[in-house]
């Protein structure tokens, strides 16, 4: 949810407040609640009148609501907002009377065992198949309780009558726009259909979001968390985050639910240990969640609602809403005695995210077809909005129509497009100016060999052509004192999926025994970053390649190369006396499968839009005596990747390896990706996707190796302070190899013929920061007596995950 709400959080304004007007309601009957307490620090404020309204001053920035029969609620102070009361039942008190251990209802915690034990089961992707259909609604908007009073505001202030040359919005202000408009709309209309052979496709039917021409196609194939996933306060891994009380059982839709109610359990004050702040609707008969609402510690900040409907025997997501306060919107109110605006006098108004979303016209069992299940698992059938009538269950109000003339306005203005496709193609690594897109991780590198290395990479878009794309880059490395360049050209076959032909002729250098990184994503591309850090064995590469690449299907890419390379180590290596410059002629095969993977086609090419495991990397690299080339090896390569879920936790793994068959230089054969450095006194790096924290880099070479990456994320999750949530991940790596021939390589090197390992322990979002702070120490045949040639610190970017 917050990936999709990101997207507006720059609408959002600094608020500030004075006297305040809260109305107090029932959570049931919405009606009016008289005589309800409000106070601040133990000190009343006064009490609700016979419509549930006061006005009251205050400097506090909380309040406590409290009434007879009622659950006490603490808000934040707002100019007008209104607090929902929930009364408290017998059952309700009675388990609060009698809580006196921190700790969560045993009653509920079977339920909740059984809730996690039945999910696939109750899940509609348990069937053959089935469609539905959705219709999704974002805005951004003040409370609706406080329209009345910024209209009333706004047509006694004469401000609007007035222009002012340096808003920020070119006359138009914020205020304008929430006078008659959201600030921010969004719709989405979208078709699922699921079929066990052919496994699931998103159609995309209509899209629209204000302010935008064309569509951000990364934002609108973003997903729903409740879609097809347990709920976060469900996870067993969560579990030490709430406590859960059985309360109460309900009949709902005709049928008998378990309520289980939740709170966090970061609630500091005593007073507060009963609250709730979230309730959990069970099916007593299938154990299926029917209904799960969630507020925020104060409920006028937000609150999150999925409601589930049992069809087919299945649980069916049947829709959403959320109420999110994003700030407060300051107004001015009145005039000084010389006609200014009052700095005394202002009011504010919380403005809100909101989105709700409607699933419908159920249908399973479908007959499935190969053809509607072709291409990406998201496919775009319609993105301009003009059908989006057609599914919308209920019509656009006056206010939500006018966003889209009123915003649509100030994108044509401000050219939001060209700022949003800038934003999108950073998702992918680059940076869009115009027709052209910047590589950003070619700006600035380092490496022992070329010390700082500065370049630039360019590709032409394809606002110049969609299939003809030219692309170019040079860098210079500042210790080796040498210009590299390259140049390229793709050429598309077709527009619907990625599948085109690629020449390219570069002069550049990298470093000897790489494992091959081809159709990495740019996140792994990313994490891989430090792998060479300390490894100063580089060769230049001169030549030319011609390739081919094809997806086959949403999981499986193809991809085969031809290339004819001049190649020279630029350390001192000579292979079998034969010197260290080579001709080189060879053909590379590449495959990936990834086939639970999402993606999307845009205009930019394919897009990520989430990665799953597990997958499988590929490599065949073919040398021959042709073309004047000097070798004819066979190099093998391949890594698998996958995670899964036990009651025990998470565990990942990743399975690499490589061999190579017949003579090859050294730089073809396999370094073993160490990211130490001798020359420190303690080894401090950031995580390397292959790479071991405690191993010396550049020193160990082999012509065939098999490693292993083992981590498992235990299932206590805590919070040391602020918001982010911490958990620990057990970390174990491991590698051997061998050389057959060492003796044709002459320089100095070390075979890694023993198993080498090392075992740590990563303190996941350290200090509630967005870091990783991982702890290693290498045990086994390679241990020494030295401690800080065995231990490691290092650090790793939590948005770079597993």
């Amino acid at each position: 949810m917050k990936r999709i709400l990101f997207i507006i959080f720059f609408l959002a304004f600094i608020l500030g407040y004075s006297q305040s007007r809260i109305r107090v309601i029932d959570d049931i009957t919405k009606s009016a609640v008289s005589h309800a307490s409000i106070s601040c620090n133990n000190t009343v404020l006064g009490y609700t009148d016979d419509n549930g309204i006061l006005e009251f001053e205050t400097a506090c920035k909380r309040i406590e609501v409290k009434a007879d029969r009622y659950q006490t609620e603490t808000v934040s102070v707002e100019k007008n907002f209104q607090v929902v009361l929930k009364k408290e039942s017998s059952k309700t008190t009675d388990i609060e009377a009698v809580i006196i251990e921190d700790k969560s209802d045993p009653r509920a915690l079977a339920i909740l065992k059984m809730v996690d034990r039945m999910f696939r089961e109750n899940s509609p992707k348990s069937l053959d198949s089935y469609s539905y259909k959705s219709y999704e609604k974002v805005s951004m908007d003040i409370d609706e309780d406080s329209l009345v009073q910024f209209n009333e505001l706004f047509r006694n202030n004469d401000f609007i009558k007035r222009k002012r040359k340096k808003d920020s919005l070119n006359n138009i202000s914020a205020r304008n726009i929430f006078s008659k408009s959201k600030l921010f709309l969004w719709e989405r209309a979208q078709e699922f259909l699921y079929s066990k052979k052919y496994g699931e496709k998103i159609n995309i039917l209509d899209n629209r979001i204000s302010g935008l021409k064309q569509p951000i196609y990364e934002m609108i194939a973003l997903q729903q968390s409740n879609r097809d996933n347990l709920p976060t306060q469900l996870k067993q891994e969560n579990r030490g985050l709430y406590r859960f009380f059985l309360t109460d059982t309900v009949t709902m839709d005709g049928r008998k639910n378990f309520v289980i109610r939740f709170r966090e359990v970061n609630y500091k004050k005593p007073d507060r240990k009963t609250r709730y702040n979230g309730a959990i609707y069970i099916d007593t008969e299938t154990y299926g969640i029917k209904k799960i609402e969630n507020f925020s510690k104060n409920k006028s900040d937000g609150i999150i609602t999925s409601e589930w409907t049992y069809f087919n025997h299945k649980w069916f997501l049947a829709s959403e809403t959320v109420k999110l306060k994003m700030s407060r919107m300051q107004m001015q109110e009145g005039k000084n005695a010389d006609g200014k605006p009052s700095k005394n006098e202002k009011r504010s108004f919380g403005t809100y995210a909101f989105l709700s979303s409607r699933y419908f016209d159920f249908q399973s069992p479908i007959e499935p077809k190969r053809e509607d299940f072709k291409g990406y698992t998201f496919s775009v059938k319609n993105a301009d909005g003009k059908s989006l009538n057609l599914y919308r269950t209920d019509p656009l109000t006056m206010r939500e129509r006018n966003t889209y003339a009123t915003i649509d306005s100030i994108g044509r203005i401000y050219n939001i497009d060209s700022k949003a496709r800038v934003l999108t193609a950073l998702l992918n690594g680059q940076v869009r100016v115009g027709v052209m897109d910047f590589a950003v991780d070619e700006i600035v590198n380092y490496n022992l060999y070329e010390g700082f290395r500065v370049g630039l990479k360019a590709k032409v878009n394809e606002t110049f052509n969609p299939y003809f794309s030219p692309d170019y880059y040079f860098a210079y490395g500042f210790k080796d004192d040498r210009w590299k360049y390259g140049i390229g050209l793709d050429m598309k076959t077709t527009l619907e999926k990625n599948s085109f032909f690629r020449i390219e002729y570069y002069d550049d250098v990298t470093a000897s025994g790489e494992f091959n990184r081809r159709l990495w994503s740019f996140k792994m591309r990313t994490m891989n970053y430090g792998n060479n850090l300390n490894n100063d064995k580089y060769f230049r590469y001169k030549g030319a390649t011609i390739s081919y690449l094809n997806d086959v299907t949403n999981g499986l890419t193809l991809a085969f190369a031809a290339r004819r390379n001049d190649e020279e180590a630029m350390f001192n290596y000579q292979f079998r006396n034969r010197g260290a410059s080579f001709d080189n002629f060879n053909t590379l095969l590449t495959l990936k499968f990834s086939p639970n993977s999402t993606n999307i086609m845009t205009p930019q090419g394919k897009s990520l839009i989430d990665q799953k495991y597990p997958e499988l990397y590929f490599n065949y690299e073919q040398s021959y005596r042709l073309l004047g080339g000097d070798f004819n090896y066979t190099r093998f390569d391949a890594l698998f990747v996958h995670n899964f879920k036990t009651i025990l936790g998470t565990t990942g793994f990743r399975l690499y390896g490589g061999l190579v068959l017949g003579d090859a230089p050294i730089w073809k054969n396999f370094t073993m990706n160490g990211l130490a450095s001798p020359s420190r006194d303690i080894n401090f790096n950031f995580t390397s996707y292959l790479g071991f924290a405690t191993l010396e880099g550049g020193k160990y070479y082999n012509d065939r190796f098999v490693a292993y990456y083992f981590t498992h994320k235990l299932p206590w999750y805590f919070k040391s302070f602020g918001r982010n949530i911490s958990s620990f991940d057990f970390v174990l790596r491991g590698t051997i190899g061998y050389m057959k021939h060492p003796e044709y390589h002459q320089f100095r090197f070390r075979q890694l013929n023993r198993l080498y390992q090392e075992v740590g322990l990563e303190w996941n979002n350290f200090l509630s920061s967005y870091f990783n702070l991982g702890l290693f120490y290498r045990v086994g045949y390679y241990t020494t007596r030295n401690f800080k040639q065995n231990f490691a610190i290092q650090f790793k970017l939590k948005l770079l995950e597993f």
